[in-house]
């Protein structure tokens, strides 16, 4: 393979296992940090999307053309370049040809992507799975070998408990085996109260949920509901789950039923929650949009466990101010 280098800054931000680990949270976290100082990109394949060729998203741009991660991301971060392709060493070039002054790109999903080797690379591990007691598909969850967790520079456990110790914490690295110059930190994940459709619909907390005494509908197409459905436990007792695969578009057939059972709801108070990824895809229907009000989404966002996003802000943008790495295109 040639190599190409070039000047700008890539972020990669993947996993090597099969199914969520909150790649999405994150790279809006990496958004947040960077957007105030630099003009960023996020480049992803756009997972399920029904197109093939570069895309670089616009507020109008359908959700079926760039896939339900992307279009979330542009949705919550309109002012930031959006952008998927199937080839991510074209999409990055095409991404530099059509806006030249960017400063860094994100690559969403891009750990296995030999092509690209980036300036920094980001490995998210569930904690809840830990990649030493898993096996490489079809016998267990993994997309490659343990070994893979050697070329990522940052190494975050993900969907941790907020009360986990010190001294869990030291037993998790310490199974991990991480090389010296490997980068760890933990991080969980927060749901904030829902979030109406419809500008004009009550505001409800997960405290109200409790408090009135709502029914709710939760409907999600998500790799693991079960965080979410444990969190709406805590408000109400009335929770009836509607699951779909991950990434799941719905039909007209799913809506019907879908209001069916919301309609079977005890109560006067009750709703329909979603996830923000789910929303992306409900809200191609024009039956949702004319009639929001009764739908919530559940908006997340991960946060670091004490006195970690301070070193990890701080090693991002070190590299991101310094460029101290040209990242490399590995062309056949």
């Amino acid at each position: 393979m040639n190599r190409k280098s070039f000047i700008f800054l890539v972020i990669s931000v993947g996993n090597i296992t099969v199914g969520g680990t909150g790649k999405t949270p994150h790279i809006e976290y990496l958004i947040e940090l960077l957007s105030k100082q630099y003009k960023v990109a996020v480049l992803s394949r756009g997972y399920k999307r029904k197109t093939r060729h570069f895309i670089i998203a616009t507020e109008n741009t359908p959700v079926a053309f760039i896939g339900d991660e992307p279009w979330q991301m542009k949705e919550k971060y309109p002012a930031i370049t959006v952008a998927v392709d199937r080839k991510r060493v074209r999409g990055i070039e095409k991404l530099l040809k059509e806006i030249p002054d960017l400063d860094v790109i994100l690559l969403d999903d891009a750990y296995q992507h030999r092509y690209v080797k980036p300036g920094i690379s980001v490995l998210l591990i569930d904690y809840n799975r830990p990649v030493m007691d898993d096996h490489v598909m079809p016998y267990g969850w993994l997309r490659e070998s343990p070994k893979g967790r050697y070329r990522a520079d940052v190494v975050i456990y993900s969907k941790s408990p907020s009360s986990i110790t010190p001294i869990q914490k030291r037993v998790m690295l310490k199974n991990l085996d991480l090389l010296a110059n490997q980068h760890p930190y933990f991080t969980s994940v927060q749901y904030s109260d829902p979030k109406p459709l419809s500008a004009v619909s009550e505001t409800i907390t997960f405290d109200d949920l409790k408090i009135k005494q709502y029914s709710v509908l939760l409907v999600a197409g998500i790799a693991n509901p079960a965080p979410l459905v444990a969190q709406l436990e805590k408000y109400t007792d009335n929770l009836k789950p509607v699951l779909f695969r991950d990434h799941h578009y719905f039909t007209q057939d799913n809506l019907k039923m879908i209001q069916q059972e919301f309609e079977k709801l005890p109560g006067k108070n009750k709703i329909i929650l979603t996830t923000e990824k789910d929303l992306a895809r409900l809200k191609e229907f024009p039956s949702i949009i004319a009639q929001p009000d009764f739908w919530y989404s559940v908006p997340i966002k991960i946060e670091f466990h004490p006195g970690e996003a301070v070193k990890f802000n701080k090693y991002i943008l070190h590299y991101v101010t310094n460029n101290n790495r040209n990242s490399i295109l590995f062309k056949k």
